[in-house]
C-alpha cells in the first residue's frame, strides 16, 4: 500500500505517542491560524471512532513528516481527520500519499464514501481536497449550521483505490 517511494506509511495506533506529538502540532496551528483553540465543532477523533491512523515517515532521515485518519461516521462512510504535514514538507506530496493510503485503508474496509472538513483558515486545506478528488456538499453532522466550515466528499471505488494504492 506504499505511494511514495521517498516515504514510509505505516498504521499505528491511536494512542502512538509520534502520532499524538503529530496531531499536537497540527492543534497548535489550527489555534493560531483561528486565533483561538475552541475551532473544532463536535467531539475531536479518538481512539474509539478512529478506523485507520497512519503516520508517515521521510525514508532518508527517518523523521515523521504527516499523519491522517479515517473516523467511520457509519458502516460506508468515513471522514478524513487529522490530515497534517509538516511545514517544511508541504508541496512535496506527503499529503497526498498520505491520502492515497487512507484511500486503500478505506476500501479495503468497504467504505464507499469518504467525506472531509476543512475551516474558513483553512484555505490550503480546502484546495487540496478540491484537487484531490473531492467536491462540496452541504455540512454534515457537527458540521450542520457552522459558518466557518467547509465540507467535501468523494466516492471510494475499487479502480480508483487500487489505481491510488499503485500510485
Amino acid at each position: 500500500m506504499q505511494t511514495n517511494p521517498r516515504l514510509n506509511i505505516r498504521q499505528v495506533t491511536w494512542a502512538n505517542p509520534v502520532g499524538a506529538d503529530l496531531r499536537a502540532a497540527q492543534q497548535a496551528e489550527l489555534d493560531a491560524r483561528f486565533g483561538r483553540p475552541d475551532h473544532e465543532p463536535g467531539p475531536p477523533p479518538s481512539e474509539v471512532d478512529t478506523a485507520v491512523f497512519l503516520v508517515a515517515h521521510d525514508k532518508a532521515s527517518g523523521q515523521p513528516v504527516g499523519c491522517g485518519g479515517l473516523r467511520m461516521l457509519d458502516a460506508r462512510t468515513a471522514e478524513i481527520k487529522r490530515l497534517y504535514v509538516l511545514p517544511y514538507t508541504r508541496g512535496s506530496g506527503v499529503a497526498s500519499s498520505i491520502l492515497a493510503a487512507l484511500e486503500a485503508h478505506a476500501h479495503a474496509l468497504g467504505i464507499t464514501t469518504l467525506t472531509a472538513e476543512a475551516g474558513s483558515v483553512q484555505t490550503d486545506g480546502r484546495q487540496f481536497y478540491e484537487n484531490s478528488g473531492f467536491v462540496p456538499v452541504p455540512n454534515f453532522g457537527p458540521y450542520i449550521g457552522v459558518q466557518h466550515s467547509y465540507c467535501y466528499a468523494k466516492p471510494i471505488d475499487s479502480h480508483s483505490a487500487a489505481h491510488t494504492a499503485m500510485a
